[in-house]
This record gives structure tokens, C-alpha cells and sequence, in this order.
């Protein structure tokens, strides 16, 4: 008979404490969001308002024009993943599964762009969009993105662990290669879609150099660079508006998280990701 293992108590306590200490910051911002200045400048200071209200959401959609940067910043997050999913899953699986001349170069090129810091490229990614006449357009927020070498990267690993028996029982079946694609590999991929969805989201969604520089006007601006007006302009002392506009920010990711989270683990546990 084989002994139960000991139940590590002192394990979920220390982890009790430190998911504490981490989602504290959060459940602070989503307190103060709901509370007016008077009590958010309180001394000393209350953890429940005592009078909540959402009257900084409505003051945050109307007068800061929220609206606009949140339709902005669900538009380019959509449009990068979208095209990264697709785009990294296409190069991923040729580098993984084909062979063509030049190869090991294509997949030189992708492994050295991982070393190159992306601010290296601002300035010539800029000179590019200023050159097409895209600076204060949607399209400059998503250019740059659309494909990542890290997603080509994911993609690749994750194929090269699919058995190539099933591309090749299809392919005996007459599947051409790109029905091997579409309808074997495709499939397959949820989890590094997953992963690769959540971290391109991510970097979209919290992106704020990038479209602070190309964003001229404020139809442009998306939640980031929207939230550091609040803080900076008129509405400098104004918290709860300020915390009314990062709960905003913030919501979308752990929504997105919350529902892919199985995928993320599973495709960062199939991908070689260590």
C-alpha cells in the first residue's frame, strides 16, 4: 500500500499570502474606482466606500471621451492578434514542416530579430510610417505588428511536436498542403493559438510609446496614452477618475485571461517554452 503524501499546509498558506499581496493593488483600484475624491482623500483612509457611486465611469465616457479610446484599442488589439494567429501560424508551420532553399536563413532572420530590442527599430518603424502618410492613422498602430517573430517562433516549436504521421495519412487521402494545413495542423494548434493570442493581446492592449508618437489627435488615442491624459491634464487631481480609467484598462485583460487561461498553460507546456 502506498502512503498518501503529506498535505503541504504551510504550501497554500504562504501561497494564500502571496496571491494576497498581489491581487491588493487591484481590489484597492476597483474600490477606489466607486468612491468620490472626499473619501479617497480621507485620513486615514477606508477601505469600502461608504458611499459608492459610479459617477467616474459616467464622467470618464463622457468627458474624457473613454468611448473613442476603448473602440480604438479593441480595434488594433483585434486586428494584431488576428493577423499574428495566422501569419505566425503560416511561417511557423513551413519552417516546421516544409522544406525549401533558404530555410535555415528565414529561420536565422526570425531567431536574430528575437535579439534586436524593439526600440532599436522605433525610430526607422516611424520614418516608415511618416513616409506613407499613415502618422494619425489606425493603420500605424497596427503595421509594425501584424507578425512577431516570437509568435513564428511559438508556432514553429509547437508543429515540429506534431507527429508527422497525420500530414502524412492526409496527404495519402489527397489532401493538398494546404487542406494538410487548414484541416490537420489548424486544429491542432488552440493551445499555441491560445498563448500566442493572450501575449500579442497583452503587448497591444498595454502598448503606449508607439501610439503616443503616431497618434496626432485624440480620435486616435488609445486607452493607454487616454489614461496618461487623465493623469496629466485636466483631470490631474481628480483619483477616482484616474482609478475609474485604469479599472477600465485593466478589466479586458483579465477577461481574456480568465477564459484561455487552460489554453495558456497547455500551449506554454507544448510549445518547448521552458
Amino acid at each position: 500500500m502506498f502512503s498518501k503524501p503529506k498535505t503541504r499546509w504551510w504550501l497554500y498558506i504562504l501561497l494564500t499570502v502571496l496571491l494576497s499581496m498581489v491581487m491588493l493593488p487591484f481590489v484597492w483600484m476597483l474600490l477606489g474606482s466607486v468612491k468620490p475624491n472626499s473619501e479617497l482623500m480621507a485620513s486615514p483612509p477606508s477601505w469600502l466606500p461608504q458611499n459608492p457611486s459610479l459617477a467616474n465611469f459616467q464622467l470618464l465616457f463622457e468627458k474624457a471621451s473613454f468611448g473613442t479610446y476603448f473602440v480604438n484599442s479593441v480595434v488594433v488589439a483585434v486586428v494584431v492578434v488576428a493577423a499574428n494567429l495566422m501569419f505566425s501560424a503560416m511561417l511557423g508551420y513551413a519552417l516546421a514542416r516544409l522544406d525549401f532553399p533558404g530555410k535555415r536563413i528565414v529561420f536565422g532572420a526570425v531567431m536574430g530579430s528575437l535579439m534586436i530590442p524593439g526600440l532599436v527599430l522605433f525610430i526607422p518603424q516611424f520614418i516608415l510610417a511618416a513616409n506613407l502618410h499613415l502618422i494619425g492613422n489606425l493603420s500605424a498602430l497596427m503595421l509594425p505588428f501584424l507578425v512577431q517573430p516570437f509568435g513564428v517562433f511559438l508556432m514553429r516549436q509547437f508543429f515540429i511536436g506534431l507527429p508527422k504521421d497525420l500530414a502524412e495519412a492526409a496527404r495519402i487521402d489527397g489532401a493538398g498542403e494546404l487542406g494538410v494545413f487548414f484541416r490537420i495542423y489548424l486544429p491542432l494548434a488552440v493551445p499555441a493559438f491560445a498563448t500566442l493570442g493572450i501575449l500579442t493581446f497583452l503587448g497591444s492592449w498595454n502598448n503606449f510609446l508607439w501610439p503616443l508618437v503616431v497618434s496626432v489627435n485624440e480620435s486616435t488615442y488609445t486607452l493607454p496614452v487616454g489614461l496618461a491624459l487623465v493623469a496629466n491634464g485636466q483631470h490631474q487631481a481628480d483619483y477616482g477618475l484616474l482609478l475609474a480609467g485604469a479599472t477600465v484598462v485593466v478589466a479586458p485583460i483579465l477577461v481574456v485571461f480568465l477564459f484561455l487561461q487552460r489554453f495558456f498553460i497547455e500551449g506554454i507546456a507544448t510549445s518547448g517554452i521552458k
